[in-house]
């Protein structure tokens, strides 16, 4: 009985000499340092607080940084790349951490607003409907198994980009008594299918029965654009055709400058919207070649600036964003970008691309009083902390129209084509 009654007290002992091992500070710093270190050129980064030195004092793409503390080991990225790093203790090696160093990007931020007109790729069908004939109600679109969101891409072997290409060629069809042949897009796969065109009593012209549409037009906030490049990012999340819900397929667009001429306050259960006005026809700013859940992207084609902020700024990766006091820039009057104060709730530190990685809330009395909060058309207006562009706002809370999510900025610059994680030459012959 003695014997168990020792072994027990003994491995209490152990039990709590083993917890208290883990809350003494050096052995919390060990566990503190990252396996990773992602920095970009000029950055500096502390790796350790701990008396523990690195393998090598100068390497290609990084440098011990010079603090004045023995103690604390900080380190600078030289070069864009990626090396491994070995720590030692007292001559010991204690463990490995990969370091990536970064092109030292720089984007501008925007805030303007712009008009955005979509052109979609083929004619997307947004709706069926029944064609009066003599033998009853019929849709031969809805016969043809043709789905609301489908694309028609060819008719007849002719490429189709615009509605006004499709009458001419149901007439025809109609009047010889031939099907159609189309070519069907749906869910990024193509089918064929034969739809005959019908006429309706009392009427000189065939049908198809299917409502379709070739283009869609909004308002939004710019994000960015890359000064060397003119590449650009808005909104921060993708345009859905407000029918069928679905990501439009863009052919091509445009985009162009744009008034805010109203505002319809947002409230609990009713988000608020911008009333704009678009420019004229001449005043095209930019393209738009891509339709992503990250946003709109393009090249510009006329400079733009918000007059705030208009030199380039560094980026912030998702790891660095903290919660606290932020900015953001939007238009809520006529055409000019105003700076407001928000909070940032919470950030996910996110190692692959998603969306609604920031959780913000607007905490400016003067941006609330004219809003109430986020409201439609301010989606893709910057978030700006610590001097660093950080992200965009995208959605609003529909039952608290104050907050509302945001999308990190290097996933807009990802999908606008400015990989942030590109490898340089040397890094690439590294690795061969």
């Amino acid at each position: 009985m003695k014997l168990d009654l020792i072994r027990k007290i003994v491995g209490f002992i152990l039990l709590v000499l083993l917890i208290g091992v883990g809350f003494l500070k050096p052995i919390q710093e060990y566990i503190s340092i990252p396996k990773e270190i992602i920095l970009f050129e000029g950055q500096e980064a502390t790796v350790t607080s701990l008396p523990v030195f690195s393998q090598s004092k100068t390497n290609a793409i990084y440098s011990i940084a010079e603090n004045g503390d023995a103690k604390t080991l900080s380190i600078k990225g030289e070069e864009s790349g990626e090396e491994k790093m070995l720590l030692e203790m007292a001559e010991f090696p204690i463990k490995k951490v990969d370091i990536k160093v970064l092109p030292d990007i720089k984007i501008v931020p925007g805030g303007q607003s712009i008009g955005v007109k979509l052109n979609t790729l083929g004619v997307l069908v947004v709706g069926h409907h029944l064609i009066e004939t003599e033998q009853g109600p019929k849709s031969p679109g809805e016969e043809a198994g043709i789905k609301v969101g489908d694309i028609i891409m060819e008719i007849n072997g002719q490429p189709i980009q615009e509605m006004t290409e499709v009458s001419p060629l149901v007439d025809e069809a109609g009047e010889k008594g031939k099907p159609l042949q189309l070519v069907i897009l749906r869910d990024n796969k193509k089918f064929e299918t034969e739809l005959k065109p019908l006429k309706a009593k009392h009427e000189n012209s065939y049908r198809m029965g299917l409502f379709i549409r070739d283009s869609a037009a909004g308002i939004g906030t710019m994000t960015f654009y890359h000064p060397e490049t003119k590449k650009y990012g808005a909104l921060g999340h993708v345009i859905s055709d407000m029918d069928t819900k679905k990501p439009i397929v863009v052919h091509d667009g445009q985009i162009v400058r744009s008034t805010v001429t109203s505002i319809e306050k947002g409230a609990n259960g009713n988000p608020g919207e911008k009333l704009a006005r678009f420019s004229n026809e001449k005043d095209i700013i930019g393209n738009i070649t891509r339709n992503s859940p990250f946003g709109i992207f393009g090249e510009l084609t006329k400079e733009i600036k918000n007059g705030i902020m208009d030199e380039p700024m560094p980026i912030a990766l998702a790891s660095e964003v903290k919660e606290g006091p932020a900015k953001i820039l939007t238009v809520v009057e006529g055409d000019k970008v105003q700076e407001f104060d928000v909070e940032v709730v919470s950030s996910v530190p996110q190692k692959f691309p998603a969306t609604k990685g920031l959780v913000i809330k607007i905490s400016d009395p003067e941006l609330l009083e004219k809003t109430g909060g986020i409201v439609q058309g301010m989606s893709g207006s910057p978030i700006i902390q610590d001097g660093k562009i950080i992200g965009a706002v995208t959605h609003v809370f529909v039952n608290d129209p104050t907050s509302g999510y945001g999308v990190h900025i290097e996933w807009m610059l990802n999908e606008a084509g400015i990989d942030i994680y590109e490898k340089n030459d040397k890094t690439e012959k590294k690795a061969s």
